[in-house]
């Protein structure tokens, strides 16, 4: 059974009221600072961040409020390390165990990591899911530029403590790399 239509969307006389909100101008997190690890810009070589660091030719993982240089696509198999595979054959976003090292060390766990998977959003691993999920982290995963939004605002919440990302610049192309010309 189908609702009906409402029959105006007259909602009474404006107000002359000085007592309304504006909640247009509403700003909850005005007076609370934002993280040093905020990104300010993603770029397609890397990642400019609150603090005036610039990380470039790399990945970047944030986690208790410190920024690491990451490099998930290298296995340390002899390859270049500017280059690489994030991808398996099913087209899902999969790195190695041993690129999550800084998550398994830190105490207390972050509550949630947001993956920023390059330019495009992946699908995860099952694998992936499954060792991050053991650790006792809940994941978002996203787009690295949604991503780096989505940490900047959940960071200035929550905190750095309780909030970890994981993100490829958004210059990375499958088998060449962070290529820094689109």
């Amino acid at each position: 059974m189908q609702s009906k239509p409402p029959k105006t969307r007259d909602r009474g006389p404006k107000s002359d009221e000085d007592t309304q909100t504006d909640f247009g101008a509403l700003d909850v997190l005005r007076n609370t600072a934002a993280p040093a690890t905020s990104i300010d810009a993603t770029t397609p070589d890397g990642f400019a961040l609150n603090n005036q660091m610039r990380v470039s030719g790399c990945g970047l993982l944030l986690v208790g409020g410190e920024a690491f240089r990451w490099r998930p696509w290298v296995t340390g198999e002899k390859e270049d390390a500017t280059t690489g595979q994030l991808r398996n054959a099913k087209g899902q976003w999969e790195v190695k165990e041993g690129a999550w090292g800084a998550l398994e060390l830190v105490w207390p766990k972050p509550d949630i990591l947001i993956i920023g998977t390059g330019p495009h959003v992946l699908p995860l691993a099952p694998a992936v899911r499954t060792y991050l999920n053991g650790l006792g982290i809940r994941l978002e995963v996203q787009d690295t530029r949604n991503a780096s939004a989505q940490f900047n605002l959940l960071a200035t919440e929550r905190g750095v403590q309780q909030v970890a990302a994981a993100l490829i610049p958004t210059g990375w192309r499958e088998g060449k790399g962070i290529v820094s010309d689109e």
